[in-house]
């Protein structure tokens, strides 16, 4: 079955699930997306890698990267293997001198390893076919919804953000170091990209 190649490229609150997250994975080189609802720790465990954050203490996913790089193991690649009732199934796949295995693994963990190690993340086609989206105009009545209801994923993301906009600079290095205390990894994200669109106005 060929493998298709995905990359990470939204991360936002779920409009479906309270105090969940929706990491959006979009086909290389294509026009599909694969929206996956995952809990808010899987989710700062993607963006704290996502933004080359450095937590004071090493979090699940940089212990098990550790762990592994401390044996000689290597994470080749991870797909997304399987749908089965609305839940994602994902195998990692990693070699060490002697031996090459697949590990199964929830998708949310898998991704937060694929960011750490930097390798490639793929599905098949019969995944994206049932559960992707396609970002085209041009395409069935439904899948006109479907990327309407992404485009609000985005938007709520933004909606939470309107009360920075009216905080001043002071107050925004202030609250981001509050944040980053607290190790809210996705909040302080927002901010920083406050921070740095004023910056860039100046």
């Amino acid at each position: 079955m060929k493998k298709i190649e995905l990359e990470i490229v939204a991360l936002s609150h779920s409009i479906t699930q309270t105090h969940s997250y929706a990491v959006v994975l979009g086909e290389v080189n294509g026009v599909r997306r694969l929206p996956i609802v995952i809990g808010g720790f899987e989710a700062q465990a993607i963006a704290v890698a996502l933004e080359k954050m450095q937590p004071s203490r090493p979090l699940t996913h940089d212990l098990m990267k550790n762990f592994m790089t401390a044996f000689a193991i290597d994470l080749h690649e991870i797909i997304i293997c399987d749908l089965q009732e609305g839940i994602f199934y994902s195998k990692l796949v990693c070699s060490s001198e002697n031996d090459t295995v697949e590990i199964d693994s929830r998708t949310s963990d898998a991704l937060a390893l694929a960011v750490r190690f930097g390798c490639p993340i793929y599905t098949y086609e019969n995944i994206l076919e049932s559960a992707g989206i396609l970002m085209e105009d041009s395409g069935t009545t439904g899948k006109k919804k479907k990327v309407k209801q992404e485009v609000t994923v985005e938007e709520e993301t933004h909606t939470g953000n309107e009360d920075l906009k009216t905080m001043s600079l002071d107050d925004l290095n202030q609250l981001l170091n509050e944040v980053l205390d607290k190790e809210d990894y996705i909040r302080a994200v927002a901010i920083r990209d406050e921070i740095n669109s004023r910056k860039k106005k100046k």
